[in-house]
């Protein structure tokens, strides 16, 4: 019989249901909290998948946080939120941790409606600092909230939200937590000169800046950090000033400390929350991925994974025969800057996720990574086409809209042709509704003189990148899906299309599918379901929103009893100007029986991208539905009931 002494000890992390449970542990305590909290997220992300490396990255300093401060009573805000696993299951959801990403699961994002402890949902970049601030002025002006407390990225750093928020804070002075979790990486690589400025910091000897904390915030270290600033100041006097840029913001700098070490992290954190009476902002060194070696060991630090195998790190993927949308964009403009020495690339931060890796592989001269400064991105785009360049600015949807202003005055008004790739259009799955591409559709095509396009398949996405390039009098954008294309037959390289010129797929006589995008292939399923009920269907792809075809409407709406609308969009887009038109026309007048299908007035949370459709009504079957419905047949043959 094993004598009790050999018998493993019961896991620390069970008896930790809630942050308010770390209080009543020792520091060494917490440190083995903070081991095994990182064992089980490397555990439940194999099973879900999803952003792994982030987590890993601030395990130590989300039980740190955790311990030290009084949450939910004090506001923590991860910046961006795919570092937030370990928080989620420290914070009452350990026993949901793997629905993660799931349909009617844990969203991989920090999510108000799913917890007290999530004051503020997040997706996007750059954003944490600003809403912090928010929380600690209301706390100011009496409201029943704690600290604010900011925890931001290096690469999120990078945008221009994050300085704003930052010069505000400075100049009301009032009491803010921000901790930069610098890890040297944001999903691609940092790029500019912030990350050569951070770089420059921590660079030298360890500590090397805390001179600083001893010139400007030096009560709020623990006695024995007070010697080494002085020793440091003394020592360095003539060295550059690492935490100038922030002490200049207006905030008290400290750091750089290890954010994996719990003896640097603890007596830090306790200052702080004693004796901090104004910004703050503490300077954290740490590594994505950190702990899990397969993780540690990837290109990205693990940033996204599918599900796999926790010893080995290999992700069970499903095989594919078909290239992804992605691919396709990507080989297809190389093939167009071959022959166009003005064609450049641009993304935000996103260089794999677009495909522009390959571009950079092949022309790294005429790429350029902007970091994630969206609204930077669009208007530097509108410089280059300004300047003769053929500018590809390659934004997911989601991310677009951060950029919107700059596309609206810096783009369209001045009639620039700078050409938007825009990835992610339509709804994307597991990230659910934070980076679904629904709005795209309506805020470009009401733009005068824009040039809208949407890719029904891989051969139409091929020849859109050439139309696109060879528009050079106003600006132009295409859209297409996240995922794998359809399988059709390509072409070796695109040819141009006619602006503003549609096709019709099949000839019917009853009902026509007009469909703008990827939703092509359900209007031809759902045609044959129709062709079977005896209602002869027409099935045609629209290629552009604006300009719309007005030839091809005009004869949908003539020669067929009902017209169906289709579009990966928010209500406002490809249906609506359809509608325009056709109402100008006086064909509703006529007796025509339109019905525009876009997504449903809400936002739709994470499940695989077949049950959101489902969710949306956007499937084969909704339009056999909706075709039947508009005809006014409340059942037909073959079973199918309005």
């Amino acid at each position: 019989m094993a004598d009790a002494h050999d018998r493993p000890a019961t896991p620390l992390l069970d008896k930790v249901s809630e942050p308010k449970d770390l209080k009543h542990l020792s520091d060494s305590q917490l440190r083995r909290v903070a081991d095994e909290l990182r064992a089980e997220t490397v555990s439940a992300v194999s099973v879900t998948g999803g952003h792994l490396g982030a987590g890993l990255g601030v395990v130590e300093l989300t039980v740190a946080i955790h311990a030290v401060f009084d949450t939910p009573r004090d506001k923590l805000i991860w910046d961006v939120g795919h570092q937030c696993y370990p928080h989620k299951i420290l914070t009452c959801r350990r026993d949901r941790i793997r629905t993660l990403r799931q349909g009617g699961g844990l969203s991989g994002f920090t999510k108000r409606a799913e917890s007290e402890y999530d004051p503020f949902g997040a997706a996007h970049s750059s954003t944490s600092i600003s809403a912090a601030l928010g929380f600690a002025m209301a706390r100011e002006l009496g409201a029943d909230t704690g600290d604010g407390i900011a925890v931001i990225g290096d690469g999120s750093m990078s945008a221009g939200m994050a300085f704003e928020a930052m010069n505000n804070a400075g100049g009301l002075g009032k009491r803010l937590i921000v901790i930069l979790n610098d890890n040297e990486m944001s999903i691609a690589p940092p790029v500019g000169a912030l990350s050569a400025y951070l770089s420059r910091i921590y660079a030298g000897e360890p500590f090397q800046d805390l001179k600083h904390a001893a010139k400007t915030a030096a009560s709020f270290l623990p006695p024995p950090f007070r010697e080494g600033a002085r020793r440091a100041k003394e020592m360095v006097k003539s060295m550059t000033v690492g935490g100038t840029l922030f002490e200049e913001l207006g905030f008290s700098y400290i750091g750089p400390i290890d954010g994996h070490d719990m003896d640097q992290l603890l007596p830090v954190l306790r200052t702080v929350k004693e004796r901090a009476d104004g910004p703050i902002l503490i300077h954290a060194l740490t590594k994505k991925g950190k702990g899990y070696d397969p993780a540690e060991k990837s290109p990205d630090r693990g940033h996204a994974r599918a599900k796999f195998d926790v010893i080995t790190g290999e992700q069970k993927k499903a095989p594919s025969n078909a290239p992804s949308y992605t691919k396709v964009f990507a080989q297809s403009l190389i093939k167009e800057a071959e022959h166009d020495d003005k064609i450049v690339a641009i993304t935000a931060a996103m260089p794999d996720g677009t495909g522009l890796n390959l571009f950079a592989e092949r022309f790294p001269k005429r790429c350029f990574d902007v970091g994630i400064a969206e609204q930077h991105g669009v208007t530097f785009s509108a410089g280059l086409a300004g300047a003769g360049m053929k500018p590809f600015c390659t934004i997911y949807s989601t991310f677009l809209q951060r950029g919107y202003d700059q596309v609206v005055h810096d783009v369209a008004l001045q009639r620039l042709p700078v050409r938007f790739a825009i990835d992610r259009a339509g709804l994307v799955g597991a990230d659910g509704a934070t980076h679904a591409g629904s709005f795209d559709i309506a805020y470009l095509a009401n733009l005068p003189d824009f040039v809208v396009m949407a890719a029904a398949d891989e051969s139409e996405l091929v020849n859109m990148v050439a139309t696109a390039a060879a528009i050079d009098d106003r600006p132009s954008a295409f859209r297409f899906p996240r995922g794998e294309g359809v399988g059709v037959e390509m072409p070796e390289r695109g040819a141009p299309l006619e602006i503003g010129k549609g096709r019709v797929v099949k000839e019917g006589t009853k009902i026509a599918l007009l469909s703008f995008g990827a939703r092509l292939q359900e209007c031809m399923k759902a045609a044959e379901e129709l062709d079977a009920m005896g209602l002869s269907t027409t099935v045609a792809d629209a290629r552009f929103a604006k300009p719309l075809d007005h030839d091809l409407i005009r004869n949908l709406a003539t020669h067929h009893e009902a017209l169906i609308t289709l579009e990966e969009g928010a209500v406002g887009g490809f249906g609506s100007h359809v509608l325009q038109f056709l109402a100008m026309e006086g064909a509703l007048d006529d007796g025509l029986r339109i019905r525009p299908m876009v997504f449903p007035d809400t936002f739709i949370d994470q499940d695989t991208p077949a049950k959101m459709y489902e969710t949306a009504a956007m499937q084969a079957a909704d339009i056999v539905r909706t075709a039947v419905g508009a005809l006014g047949q409340s059942e037909v043959a073959g079973g199918v009931r309005a």
